[in-house]
């Protein structure tokens, strides 16, 4: 069975959209519970890490329980980092779908990301590669990777910057 692009890209767009708005519990639905979240670093050789857990990542979430927990410190202001939250403008472009199975898609896409906090304005940018699982009538983000193309990032990153 065949993914329909148009919904495919929906997904996307939604995901960015709730990250925009601040809509976190409804950004949260957009996740299968076992979801992987990770953002490998780049090493010495300008090669990305590729083992989250003997090399170091720039963010790395094994299920959605961690994403719950990074949303509940931000909602309740326990994230210093995330106080006051930054506005931003999340844009996904380039959506390829790189393969099907019966109930996912491997998609890849590119990202670009305005920040602005403090009076500054920040950009981040790089190529996501995201698992869509089918869930009903939904598509569910089960996997994403998250590779940050920036050469310097002058603050701690979260969730809401890519």
């Amino acid at each position: 069975m065949s993914f329909d692009y148009q919904k495919i890209c929906a997904a996307l767009y939604r995901e960015a959209r709730l990250l925009d708005d601040r809509q976190w519990d409804e950004w949260l639905a957009c996740y299968a519970d076992d979801v992987t979240y990770w953002m490998p670093a780049w090493d010495d050789d300008d090669q990305l890490t590729d083992d989250h857990e003997s090399q170091i990542s720039l963010m790395y979430y094994p299920d959605k329980g961690g994403l719950e927990d990074r949303v509940f410190r931000i909602k309740t202001e326990r994230s210093g980092a995330s106080t006051p939250e930054p506005r931003t403008s999340h844009n996904v472009t380039n959506v390829e779908v790189l393969a099907e199975r019966a109930e996912e898609v491997d998609v890849r896409y590119n990202f670009h990301t305005l920040s602005h906090r403090y009076r500054v304005n920040d950009q981040y940018f790089g190529t996501m590669f995201v698992t869509l699982r089918k869930a009903g009538d939904d598509l569910l983000i089960a996997y994403k990777k998250i590779v940050l193309k920036n050469d310097y990032i002058r603050q701690v990153l979260d969730v809401y910057h890519v």
